[in-house]
């Protein structure tokens, strides 16, 4: 879902830039509110798992990539806000020191990988698990939350790509930045996160979730917050 540069037009990737600006702004404020500085580590933790799960990278026609992020995990153990920090922070670095993802579309892979499906992943979670602490409506809620939020990043990234056609094209009529309009982009970015990255992505947040209700279920947030 790295989106590189010269795929989307200043009228998309200016606004995402300064959606995620705030969302940052917000974060900083509430992860000093709700977190103690033992969480600290657990960040930092979180934001090397995410950076690492990314670094599985399969590319995907229209000029972006398909990988599990992390971000439903990282909601549910150290709830939205954290995670939104957490990953942008890994996507920041990705783009400035490895080129993956361009320097204009930054604020749209925050927006769509950093924003969008902690919250998603959160909210799918509460609402299946409930304030159950086990159990199989408590691990599949936590499947579905990791499964429908990078859908959703997924599916989002798609229809940004495929709104530049119609918002962005040269005197000729010709495409000015990515060239697929939605009936081509969002299918290609929903198909492979759905049937293959969207199944890693549940499976490892399940799985995770697992351990640490077994061992640590006082870190988990979603839980407190029941």
């Amino acid at each position: 879902m790295h989106i590189p540069d010269g795929y989307l037009s200043p009228q998309t990737f200016v606004p995402l830039y300064g959606v995620s600006f705030i969302f940052w702004t917000v974060s900083l404020k509430k992860i000093k509110q709700e977190l103690s500085a033992k969480y600290i580590p657990y960040i930092a933790m979180a934001a090397a798992f995410s950076f690492l799960i990314m670094m599985f990278n399969v590319p995907i026609p229209g000029g972006t990539t398909g990988h599990a992020v992390g971000g439903g995990i990282i909601a549910i153990l150290l709830g939205p806000w954290a995670a939104v920090l957490a990953i942008s922070v890994v996507l920041i670095i990705q783009a400035l020191v490895f080129g993956d993802g361009g320097i204009t579309a930054m604020g749209a892979n925050c927006f769509n990988m950093a924003v969008v499906m902690p919250f998603v992943s959160y909210g799918v979670f509460k609402l299946i698990g409930g304030s159950a602490k086990g159990g199989l409506r408590f691990y599949a809620g936590a499947f579905l939350a990791g499964y429908i939020g990078l859908s959703a990043a997924a599916i989002l990234t798609g229809v940004e790509f495929g709104i530049q056609p119609m918002i962005a094209s040269g005197p000729d009529g010709r495409p000015l930045y990515a060239p697929y309009p939605l009936s081509i982009a969002v299918p290609a970015m929903a198909i492979e996160h759905m049937l293959v990255f969207g199944i890693v992505e549940g499976l490892a947040t399940a799985l995770i979730l697992k351990y640490f209700v077994k061992h640590e279920a006082e870190l988990v947030y979603a839980m407190k917050e029941a």
